[in-house]
């Protein structure tokens, strides 16, 4: 016998489908705000930087720790805090940069050379394009170099690391939004702010720059390309403050992408060691040089003074990664950094704690997983630091001293 069945199919009342979108919105930013909480109920006080002792302050200043102590003895440099015992605390990032204005050892780039304006992009989501830019911006930073990380991605998990919850914190007016709304604004100063790293200033974004993409595509079409120059407006406006400027794009060929490469001067390109990664990023490779092609042949042309791929979330424990790496190295030659940025437990317990792996006091797995992470992290960014220093003509000298020119 055969048993007639009937199928029963259960669909949203297309109505009530924008109220169920908002209900999941807003219970997604409570669970945002819960998670900022319980990350700063673990920090127990506001973001701060772990100190650095006196031997690391030395070498981040480049001199001695002898030179400090007779620094401090003879006031030209205010003496350390101590403990009840006497031992030194420790010296913030800003007693750091105290010294190296004391001592004369600031890295900054000359006025007459160019801002480096640095885009970390592609269009697959998931490949550490927001872990990179975070991390570099930090790390110089710490080297003493004057940054902004300007937050293009309306995800704004850049922002997000640095302890908003964008949509809760932060308005519309306080990111890149409004300069591109209103062409009448001359400076992006209204929205750089300062953060708890000294000599590092962010322009956060939140789910608000979306509709910027949206309203700048449209008036592109209507015939206003010079639009997609704003962003580059924006960053000479305040470039007058700043070393290196950090861009964190959206992952999609969009305007503001556009905006993204018109301003940028170099481009990093994270690309983890897998087939579906290596394919996106082939795909992202082939629509950035018709997009190129295409500016230029509406005279707004691409300068970029340099490209480079970096593997990202790389695991060399799994046999089909390491093939892959090694033709990515053979294929790219010079175009790719030496360094590998691994897939680290450390990076992703710092990011559930809406921190950066510079930022914890102590590891969050084991110390050889701390300090592994560490490793490949500054092999990454002291990379990226030496072909911005290879851009600026002020630090030709030094370079070669170096040995590196």
């Amino acid at each position: 016998m055969q048993i007639q069945t009937s199928k029963v199919i259960f669909m949203l009342n297309p109505a009530q489908l924008p109220d169920v979108v908002a209900e999941l919105y807003n219970k997604s930013l409570d669970v945002l705000t819960s998670l900022r909480e319980r990350a700063a109920a673990q920090r127990s006080g506001p973001k701060s930087l772990p100190r650095f002792s006196i031997s690391t302050a030395a070498d981040l200043v480049g001199r001695t720790s002898a030179a400090i102590r007779e620094a401090e003895k003879e006031g030209r440099l205010p003496s350390n805090e101590r403990t009840h015992s006497g031992r030194r605390i420790g010296y913030t990032l800003q007693q750091v940069n105290e010294m190296r204005a004391a001592f004369g050892t600031k890295p900054w780039r000359h006025p007459d050379d160019p801002v480096a304006v640095i885009a970390v992009q592609n269009f697959k989501g998931g490949v550490g394009k927001s872990t990179i830019s975070v991390h570099l911006a930090q790390h110089l930073a710490t080297k003493g170099y004057r940054v902004c990380l300007i937050d293009c991605d309306s995800q704004a998990s850049s922002t997000s690391l640095f302890g908003y919850v964008p949509d809760l914190d932060l308005e519309e007016s306080d990111t890149l939004y409004p300069f591109f709304r209103e062409e009448e604004m001359s400076s992006l100063a209204y929205a750089v702010k300062a953060t708890h790293w000294d000599g590092l200033y962010l322009i956060p974004s939140n789910l608000r720059l979306y509709a910027a993409e949206y309203e700048l595509a449209a008036r592109v079409s209507r015939g206003q390309p010079l639009l997609l120059d704003r962003l580059a407006q924006g960053i000479a406006s305040i470039s007058e403050a700043f070393d290196v400027v950090v861009l964190d794009p959206p992952p999609a060929l969009g305007t503001i992408s556009l905006s993204v490469m018109r301003a940028a001067n170099a481009l990093m390109i994270p690309t983890p060691p897998t087939v579906m990664d290596f394919a996106s990023t082939t795909s992202f490779l082939a629509m950035l040089y018709e997009t190129i092609s295409t500016l230029n042949e509406n005279g707004l042309p691409v300068a970029l003074n340099w490209i480079k791929m970096v593997a990202s979330r790389t695991d060399e424990q799994k046999s089909m990664q390491r093939e892959i790496l090694g033709l990515m190295r053979n294929l790219y030659g010079d175009s790719m950094l030496r360094s590998v940025l691994r897939d680290s437990a450390e990076i992703d317990n710092a990011t559930a704690r809406l921190m950066s792996v510079y930022e914890l006091e102590q590891p969050v797995t084991s110390r050889e997983t701390h300090n592994r992470a560490l490793t490949h992290l500054n092999g990454v960014n002291n990379e990226i630091e030496i072909e911005i220093r290879k851009t600026w003509p002020s630090h030709a000298e030094r370079l070669a001293k170096e040995g590196i020119l």
